[in-house]
């Protein structure tokens, strides 16, 4: 994609989200983390030398690829795709600013005995299956708020950072907007036990994210597409 073409996406973007942002509040902060699972390491260098810090991959071996690519700048790389336990130690290597999609205590307890064995840390966000949908994981609403604390309590190397979660696979408004508020709630709820990050809204409904509360979105093809 050619440069001004990024440039007008990038513009766009950063408008909606302070538009969407200020209907909420003047004070609520919102931080975007551009999804570059389909962009190129040239494409990520031009949208960060634009002003765009934080990137998320969905693979650990195309995060691996594109920051040895990209080691001279000091990028903020996030994982927020779906973690296969034989890929853990690769990405505790690659030491990301953030793992969005833990989805799981089976697979944080996996994940906190190889950050022991290697005297790591990480920093995660619990994610949440808001919308029931048998193809996404994450946990369930209703078990979330147990699940959380008993990360907390079990896995020492993980910090847990707050939630995440993909909205409601659906041409309906309210089904997205039940599964951003159900998330949201939960946030809420889990705020005194440290919870800081609300991580909701892609490409087609960061904007309806941000108005149900969201404080990160992750936005791919608004970039990219």
């Amino acid at each position: 994609m050619d440069r001004e073409k990024l440039y007008d996406n990038f513009e766009k973007i950063i408008q909606r989200v302070e538009r969407a942002r200020l209907r909420v509040s003047e004070y609520h902060i919102v931080k975007i983390v551009a999804a570059s699972k389909y962009a190129s390491a040239e494409e990520i260098r031009t949208v960060y030398e634009m002003g765009q810090r934080a990137f998320g991959e969905n693979r650990v071996q195309d995060l691996q690829k594109k920051s040895e690519a990209l080691n001279d700048l000091p990028i903020e790389w996030h994982f927020i795709g779906r973690l296969q336990k034989n890929k853990i130690n690769h990405l505790i290597d690659l030491e990301p600013f953030l793992m969005q999609s833990l989805d799981s205590f089976e697979l944080a307890a996996e994940l906190d005995k190889r950050l022991k064995t290697k005297n790591r840390t990480m920093d995660c966000l619990l994610q949440i299956n808001s919308s029931y949908e048998e193809s996404k994981a994450g946990v369930f609403p209703e078990k979330a708020y147990e699940e959380y604390l008993k990360i907390k309590e079990n896995c020492s190397n993980i910090d847990l950072k707050g939630v995440m979660t993909i909205g409601a696979h659906s041409e309906n408004r309210d089904e997205i907007k039940k599964s951003f508020t159900l998330t949201y709630e939960l946030f809420e709820k889990l705020k005194p036990h440290g919870a800081k990050i609300c991580s909701m809204g892609m490409s087609h409904d960061f904007e309806l994210a941000i108005e149900c509360g969201s404080n990160m979105v992750r936005i791919g093809s608004g970039f990219f597409g």
